[in-house]
């Protein structure tokens, strides 16, 4: 039987082992171990449902992948931004957030611009994460879905 816990309004599960060693720390994937799950999910996802659906139903069949794989998906995650010595709360909020170190914006229709790419920049900068993915369902090959975008160490 699975666990399932709440996070950020998302309902998450992971197998019993592995949630037992995530909470006490004891498993930690890197960046790039978790790039391939989700190159690999995002993949699964858009060849099983194609193009033209709305971006949130291939959110969520994208965390029931990830989930499947074992990995932690925070959904709809607020980070906080700096201004000098201010700092808001809710400076930008990314659609998914995995294992706490990869984040990932999902599209359905608008191509990925420059614009994207310096966004997903703007975020990594602003977060401690180094990897970023924007995936783009609206696609009819599944290798033009998926964007890695690395920040800068």
């Amino acid at each position: 039987m699975k666990s399932h816990y709440i996070i950020n309004h998302s309902v998450c599960c992971l197998p019993e082992e592995r949630q037992q060693l995530t909470l006490l720390n004891l498993i930690t994937m890197t960046e790039e171990e978790i790039s391939i799950l989700i190159e690999n999910c995002a993949n699964r996802v858009h060849k099983d449902m194609g193009p033209g659906l709305p971006a949130s139903v291939y959110e969520e069949c994208l965390v029931i992948e990830l989930n499947k794989q074992g990995l932690m998906v925070n959904r709809q995650k607020e980070f906080p931004v700096k201004y000098g010595e201010l700092t808001f709360d809710c400076g930008f909020r990314v659609d998914l957030l995995v294992e706490n170190k990869v984040m990932i914006k999902v599209r359905a229709g608008e191509p990925i611009t420059d614009l994207s790419l310096a966004q997903m920049h703007t975020w990594l900068k602003h977060s401690n994460c180094k990897l970023g993915f924007l995936l783009n369902f609206n696609k009819n090959l599944v290798g033009k879905a998926v964007k890695r975008v690395p920040g800068k160490m």
